[in-house]
């Protein structure tokens, strides 16, 4: 009787809720989608300058969808699963 009571108090469970979880992903996948903007646009040759990369969706779209990713990620910790 003494091991199925401890067995039952020793139930784990997870830090967060479900929604928050799916909140984490969806701010993992912005963040991701931010790096993969703000990559390439450099070029092969060193003696080459290629005026890309400083194009508005490298300098401006890709570090403020980062930085949303973020504070999405920083939402999904703080959100109360519990509260409806």
């Amino acid at each position: 009787m003494g091991e199925q009571k401890r067995k039952e108090a020793a139930k784990t469970e997870f830090v967060f809720g479900k929604k928050n979880y799916k909140f984490m992903l969806i701010g993992l996948a912005v963040i991701a989608l931010g790096f993969i903007l703000m990559s390439g646009g450099g070029s092969d040759d060193p003696n080459v300058f290629n005026p890309e990369i400083f194009s508005w969706r490298r300098i401006r779209l890709a570090p403020g969808l980062v930085l949303l990713g973020f504070g999405i990620e920083v939402y999904a910790i703080l959100l109360n699963p519990n509260k409806k």
